[in-house]
């Protein structure tokens, strides 16, 4: 634990070595080289920099190299990499403050050069080859073009890499785009018909169209096989396109969001490059495509030109800073943006600098430091400044000002955790003026996703004026200042600027390469369980034709006759039965799927519901997992302290006026009427007074009174906020800063009841009386200790200001010295005194859901402390087990029999309805999952307040497991999960769950999906992930996963069904899952409604769409057997595509508007939806019960036909159609009132679809002459027997399923009461 001013930074990497030459020996193959650099570094090393009278001509180095038999031309191109390197300085020859140097390119080339940069073995390029250089090395060596085989870091990155701030061009690194795309122009055809074709059905049309190709095997026209198939990928393709291109307008808007970027222009450069092409000389960044002698007069006038530039330039030209307005997507490595408050960070920055947004960026004057480091002047405001009112927003200004460099961030978006994070700008870099950052360089590690960890330098070379020849510079003005940077220093993509101040940062890392980016695993193509189970129907139809094409000629005899063989029998026979497997399956429910996603849009209940991936809305209803994260999703993380309790007795809601009045009163000092009278200060020890009460007030009172204030006074103090001023609409107000929203909380409470925090930096803490807005409290802060996961507890050490603060240095050392400390209750209990009324009443708030926080204090003599702190002192310098030692002191000397205060308690505001939708979700057999980043007790906390484990629900915990941890004792602690699973909750840290997933893994999730909830805390974006392809893999069950922010994405993606909130945090999350909404209660519905009507619909659906190819094949079959096993086609051409189609296709499709409950009933009954986990609407029963009846209805159909009208002979004449005629007409009929025998729910449309087709077909009859008997069809032999027909094939399979209702009636039937 260190001082709050006190920033814990690794060393830098280690520095090269100095180089004994002046001129700078530089070996060609070390160009592209780098170490960095530690602390100072000479200029006379590695920048290049010498005094003007130490110049080498350039007419000769420049000449003589293009001169030289170091280039090997290849075609018009060199081949010389490194030379190339130096010719075409890709920074344009800009030094870091801007100006031209003598190492500006020489060459300006038409095109860039595609050189081969392996051959640098040419005799000039020789190891022992060594050229001495005059200011010829850039800067920064990321100015020098970095060669394809030197960048090792994945995604177009460097093991490390190195940015010049405003770097012109700027280096190459990916774009700062975000891709939620599933496909590119390239890539979506070949996925999507792979996609398509790993479906077995899709693959066997596409063989049986191929067949068609073959005239043994043609059975009718090519197109009714193929036309089919092709209309079915047509339209499942434009589904994934449409989807994919929906996806690619939401990222657009997101990388059209613009920002504000600083451009630092060297004014002398512009100026000369434009005199340069006034003049007709070469344009820059370009290359000369010959090297001929014609070409050097044109050179040597540039040189010639660029000398006299220099010769003539005093000193050192200024850079313009100026704002210029871009797009995400056009942010690049080495940018420096502009952010303020609210504003989302575009992409992977370091923090430059920081300035309360009032004073602005650029309006001081540039510092000078005559080539001295700057140095960190944190702003202090001294206590006794200003009179006893001090003025709020002068104090509320302070605390931001530029010195400090400090900026709160919010990383909920990026790590779960609902603290807000403190990020502070170096020293290095926070004072300097904007136009002085092209003077630095930043070094940085590869990409990682380590959201937690950075290690880098940042290099600072000061802009010096260029002396006269003769003249010495100062050796202090050619130092080169490094400075380490570390996570303190960074703001990751995605995280939002909390502080109303203005920030500048450097971009480091940009799209792909962002920490964002690389914890989100890519978007995969997602297949319905419903799909799957159709597909693996559809395989056992194959083998049911495959079989019975072989029975058939079989029973024939293999021997056959000459015309035709065996196996062509057979191959014909697949293909008649092919109908057996209805390539119209896939086109229905790819429909039925664009119905229910509409559904689902268009639904008032859950607005702004957007379905992404129309493709798995029936998944909604098959759901037995819900990962569910906590901040924004279950939460709205909005704190708000509730009760408090100091011993004797508790207040809360109404109660909190009686604690107002004895802060009134406590506070009170001094004169409350003359503003010039000078107010004593209030101390811990301070006598409390009750002046209203006067000498009647009973000794209780002032007891409750003077423990009411200390325990305000506490945790007024004993916190890490940070006030503001903001002003809006011409109004000023305070807001306070933090990195735990419980803090707050906390700290606008004690404002409400009349102690306002108005000022705190690192150093000291002022507090200001509500009612007389005097100064009541100032203190100095001594030592702070702040929260960690593993101590669950904050320290802080203070020593008062006493009388009106002004005191001089000897009596203020004399205040009081007092050490606060406030923490979880399962550590302060064993801290603090003795006393009989902690654990009741704790327990009694946790019951509540509140966050407690219990409150203690010791006061310390000036030699205590400095006993203490002399030892915690060299606790911190010790190079071994330091955390440890520094611990031990603090246990020691300050945490020992506390005097208790108080507890507190928190609530953390539910989403709407969060509770009873959790309940209904339970009772609908869902086990649902907290994963959250946020802290174990905070979780412990919501997950008692928001009902996710019950009362009866006893919570077993697992934390604090490392690799050391012995194997025995990690199974131990899962055997009480294994004895009694239905009645306990799991809670487990992150720590602890990578341990059971990298050791125990099965063990684990074995016991944990059995579970009714379980709460993992401390997850990274990554482990929720892991998470839930660990139970898809395990449970083979299906999966969804909500969230609302940017370390949800992963986990989202790799549930079989995602669902994103739109929150206030952003739509990260909501542009990456499957569904989008904008409220947690909205999925109650999304499931329990949308998702079970989606599946039953779905799976009925199917069913008849199978029973409708299944039954024209067995009337097939019977009709191929009264052939004589012969391979004739019943029902050819139109009949065969009319029946899918045009005859029945409404009336079937129309099912997908049947509901068996109304809404009302679903979720009074979240019983029905946990039904349809167990897969009984579309399983091998009922699949195996729609088979009997197809095979009983197609054989009483065409037996019937056959027997009844009789006597036909071949295909083609008259008792043949007039047998077909009267079969094909009791097909549609048979189809049609099979259909409205399974309809619940009657919708208009069903009707109309049904009368509708009926009135197409009998229309349609006198066009059928080429298939029909159109004299047999009117009369009244067709009619009887197409009644007969129809009734004998419906009344038997109708009465059982009525019989089968009364016997066991199904639920949605019970519910009704039908």
């Amino acid at each position: 634990m260190s001082r709050p001013h006190q920033y814990h930074q690794p060393n830098a990497p280690d520095s090269p070595g100095h180089d004994s030459d002046s001129d700078i020996e530089l070996d060609l193959r070390e160009l592209t080289s780098y170490n960095p650099r530690e602390h100072e570094i000479d200029s006379s090393s590695s920048w290049g920099q010498q005094s003007p009278g130490s110049r080498i001509p350039l007419r000769n180095l420049r000449v003589s190299r293009t001169r030289g038999s170091g280039f090997q031309r290849q075609g018009d191109r060199y081949e010389d990499g490194d030379s190339e390197g130096l010719l075409q300085d890709p920074s344009g020859g800009r030094n870091s403050d801007g100006t031209l140097e003598d190492r500006a390119p020489l060459l300006e080339p038409n095109a860039r050069s595609n050189t081969k940069h392996d051959s640098i073995d040419d005799g000039s390029l020789r190891p022992s080859s060594r050229t001495r250089f005059a200011r010829f090395l850039s800067f920064s060596n990321s100015e020098i073009p970095v060669r394809a085989h030197d960048v090792q870091e994945p995604n177009a990155g460097g093991t490390s890499r190195n940015i010049t701030i405003g770097q012109y061009p700027p280096p190459r690194f990916p774009p700062n785009a975000v891709s939620n795309a599933k496909y590119t122009a390239w890539s979506f055809l070949p996925r999507t018909l792979y996609n398509e074709f790993s479906f077995f059905f899709n693959m066997y049309f596409l063989l049986v169209a191929l067949s068609q190709l073959i005239p043994p095997l043609r059975i009718g026209y090519v197109s009714t096989y193929v036309v089919p198939l092709v209309f079915v990928l047509s339209i499942t393709l434009g589904k994934e396109a449409l989807d994919d291109i929906a996806r690619r307008r939401r990222d657009a808007e997101a990388n059209k969001e613009e920002y504000t970027i600083l451009r630092l222009q060297d004014p002398a450069k512009v100026s000369w490059r434009k005199g340069r092409k006034n003049r007709g000389s070469v344009a820059p960044f370009k290359i000369l495509r010959s090297n001929t002698a014609s070409s050097y007069p044109n050179r040597l006038h540039v040189i010639e030109e660029e000398e006299e530039r220099i010769g003539h330039s005093g000193k050192a030209s200024s850079i313009e800073v100026s704002e210029l307005r871009v797009k995400s997507r056009d942010i690049k490595v080495g940018d420096v943006v502009k952010l303020g408050k609210d504003q989302r960070v575009p992409a992977d920055l370091v923090i430059l600098r920081s300035s309360s947004a009032e004073s602005g960026l650029f309006v001081s004057s540039p510092p000078q430091y005559g080539g001295k480091p700057p140095e960190d002047h944190s702003s202090q405001v001294d206590p006794c400044g200003g009179s006893p009112e001090m003025n709020t927003a002068t104090i509320g200004a302070g605390s931001e000002s530029n010195g400090s460099g400090e900026a709160f961030l919010r990383t909920d978006q990026l790590d779960g955790e609902t603290d807000w994070k403190l990020r502070v700008a170096s020293p290095l870099t926070q004072s300097l003026d904007p136009s002085e950052f092209a003077s630095l360089r930043i070094v940085a590690g590869r990409p990682s996703k380590k959201v937690n960890e950075f290690v880098g330098t940042v290099d600072y070379r000061p802009q010096h004026v260029q002396h006269d020849s003769a003249e010495q510079q100062d050796p202090q003005n050619s130092k080169t200042v490094s400075a380490p940077l570390t996570i303190d220093n960074t703001a990751w993509a995605n995280t939002v600027l909390a502080s109303n101040i203005t920030v500048l940062a450097v971009v480091i890392y940009t799209g792909p390469q962002t920490r964002q980016a690389m914890s989100t695993n890519p978007p995969r193509s997602k297949t319905g369980l419903l799909d799957c189970e159709i597909n693996n129907l559809t395989k056992i139809l194959c083998a049911l034709t495959l079989s019975l094409s072989i029975i058939l000629v079989a029973l024939e005899g293999f021997e056959g006759d000459e015309k035709m063989k065996w196996y062509v029998a057979i191959t014909r026979f697949l293909i008649l039965f092919s109908t057996i497997i209805p390539i119209s399956l896939r086109v229905n429910l790819d429909m039925g799927k664009s119905v229910y996603a509409w559904f689902i849009e268009r639904d008032q209940g859950i607005p702004g519901t957007v379905v992404r991936t129309s493709t798995i809305p029936e998944e909604l209803g098959r759901i037995e997992y819900l990962l569910s994260d906590k901040t924004g999703t279950l939460t709205q993380n909005e704190m708000e302290l509730k009760k408090i309790h100091v011993g004797t007795v508790s207040y809360a809601n109404e109660a909190m006026d009686e604690v107002s009045a004895y802060v009134r009163q406590g506070f009170t000092t001094g004169s409350a009427t003359d503003a010039l009278q000078p107010a004593a200060l209030v101390t811990p020890s301070s006598s409390y007074h009750h002046a209203s009460m006067g000498t009647s007030t009973t000794r209780t009172r002032r007891e409750i009174g003077s423990r009411v204030r200390d325990l305000v006074l506490a945790l007024a103090l004993c916190h890490n906020v940070t006030p503001t001023t903001e002003e809006e609409d011409g109004h000023s107000f305070t807001t306070y800063q933090a990195s735990s929203p419980d803090e707050i909380a906390i700290v606008r409470w004690t404002e409400q009841v009349g102690l306002r925090l108005i000022h705190r930096d690192r150093t000291s803490i002022t507090l200001q009386s509500v009612e007389t807005s005097r100064i009541v409290v100032r203190v100095r802060i001594l030592d702070i200790f702040p929260f960690t996961s593993e101590g669950k507890r904050m320290g802080i050490v203070l020593q008062f200001f006493q009388g009106d603060g002004c005191e001089d240095a000897a009596i203020e050392a004399a205040g009081e010295i007092w050490f606060y400390q406030k923490g979880a209750d399962t550590v302060m209990s064993s801290i603090v005194a003795a006393n009989d009324w902690l654990d009741e009443e704790t327990a009694n708030m946790a019951r509540e859901g509140y966050r407690t926080l219990v409150v203690g204090r010791r006061r310390l003599s000036a030699q205590q402390y400095q006993e203490f702190s002399a030892k915690y002192k060299e606790a911190s310098l010790s190079l071994q087990s330091r955390d440890a030692k520094m611990f031990r002191v603090v246990k020691e000397y300050l945490e020992g029999n506390l005097e208790l205060l108080g507890v507190t308690g928190v609530e953390d505001k539910l989403q709407k309805d969060v509770k009873a939708s959790l309940e209904l979700l339970r009772n609908a057999g869902i086990k649902i999952w907290m994963l959250t980043g946020d802290k174990v007790e905070t979780a412990r906390c919501v997950a008692v307040s928001a009902k996710l484990v019950s009362r009866t629900q006893y919570i077993h915990s697992i934390t604090r497991l490392t690799p050391e941890t012995p194997a025995s004792s990690a199974l131990d602690m899962l055997s009480l999960l294994r004895s009694k699973p239905d009645s306990t909750a799991l809670l487990i840290d992150g720590d602890s769950l990578s341990y059971f997933l990298s050791h125990h893994r099965w063990e684990f999730i074995s016991i944990a999906v059995l579970l009714p909830a379980v709460i993992a805390c401390r997850c990274s974006p990554t482990q929720k992930a892991d998470i839930a392809y660990l139970i898809r893999q395990f449970t083979k069950k299906r999966v969804a996963c909500i969230g609302d922010g940017g370390n949800d994405v992963s986990m989202i993606q790799a549930a079989d069904v995602g669902v994103g909130i739109v929150g206030k945090e952003g739509r990260q999350a909501s542009l990456a899952a499957d569904f989008s909404i904008t409220s947690f209660h909205h999925l109650t519905k999304l499931l329990v409604w949308h998702g079970r009507n989606s599946y039953k619909r779905s799976a009925k659906l199917a069913q008849f769409i199978i029973h409708r190819g299944l039954i024209i094949s067995v009337c097939q079959t019977i009709y191929s057997i009264a052939a004589h096993f012969e391979p004739n086609v019943l029902y050819r051409d139109w009949l065969l595509v009319g029946y899918a189609t045009v005859y029945t296709m409404a009336p079937v499709f129309s099912l997908v508007l049947d509901t068996d409950v109304d809404e009302g009933l679903a979720n009074l009954y979240p019983e029905l939806y946990k039904e349809l986990t167990k897969g009984q609407s579309l399983s091998y029963g009922t699949f195996f019960v729609w088979v009997a009846v197809s095979v009983y209805q197609g054989s009483i159909i065409q037996g019937l036909s056959q027997v009844l009208v009789g006597g036909f002979k071949e295909p083609g004449d008259v008792k043949f159609q007039q047998m077909v005629s009267v079969s094909f007409t009791v097909l549609v009929i048979n189809e049609l009132i099979m259909v409205a025998c399974e309809i619940v729910t009657w919708h208009r449309i069903m009707v109309g679809s049904l009368v509708g087709t009926m009135s197409i077909y009998m229309g349609s009859v006198p066009l059928l002459g080429d298939y029909f008997d159109l004299g047999y069809v009117w009369s009244w032999g067709f009619a009887w027997r197409v009644a007969a027909i129809s009734a004998i094939s419906l009344i038997p399979p109708y009465s059982l399923k009525i019989l089968r209702r009364t016997l066991k009636p199904p639920n949605y039937r019970k519910v009704q009461g039908i």
